[in-house]
């Protein structure tokens, strides 16, 4: 019995690391993953964040080398981020919302998972025909006139009051307008997943 107990501990404590390293920098994380004590929690992360990179091989890696580092009782959980992981980074959304499931957490939402499968399209994974490639430059494309005609409406609408604006500099401020609103969508899903993978760990 005290023997289970030690062990629940020490599954705890190195799951526990993650939550802990998640502040540092990928230099730092680096010096932990190879002459640190959570070798296995360290590379665990820096797995995560490739697969936010959507870089599907190099979180494959980190992967497995967390997976070799860690203990048999931590590795199930690390598979399954793992598994998570890589479902992002090759955006298949299918595949993420049962990883995510097995993790024990919420499923990402329905306009989570369109969002990836839009990127899919757009950004299909490394090892794809040409004619997928072609499709998703030609989606991109499309996507970014459109993005531009919006911004560009709504910045005319702002300017209606004040007199209007000239097209030039209108097109240069609904630019501007997409780029900001994009960043800021991007850093609040980043942020997102990053929690939902902290959490995870401690799960």
């Amino acid at each position: 019995m005290a023997k289970q107990r030690q062990v629940r501990i020490e599954q705890r404590s190195a799951l526990a690391a993650m939550q802990q390293l998640e502040q540092r920098s990928d230099e730092e994380l680096e010096v932990e993953a190879k002459a640190g004590r959570y070798k296995a929690a360290a590379n665990a992360i820096l797995g995560a964040r490739a697969a936010e990179r959507y870089d599907a091989k190099a979180a494959r890696e980190y992967f497995r080398k967390a997976i070799a580092a860690a203990r048999p009782q931590e590795r199930m959980q690390l598979r399954r981020m793992a598994d998570a992981s890589l479902a992002l980074a090759e955006r298949r959304a299918g595949d993420l919302k049962t990883a995510v499931e097995r993790l024990g957490q919420a499923p990402p939402s329905n306009r989570q998972l369109l969002l990836l499968r839009i990127m899919g399209l757009i950004a299909p994974p490394p090892g794809s025909s040409i004619l997928v490639r072609l499709r998703g430059i030609a989606i991109l494309l499309g996507a970014i006139v459109v993005l531009m005609a919006i911004g560009l409406g709504v910045v005319e609408l702002i300017a209606l009051p004040f007199g209007g604006i000239g097209l030039g500099g209108g097109i240069l401020l609904g630019v501007l307008l997409v780029v900001v609103v994009l960043a800021v969508l991007a850093l609040v899903g980043r942020r997102r997943q990053r929690r939902a993978m902290a959490r995870a760990a401690g799960g």
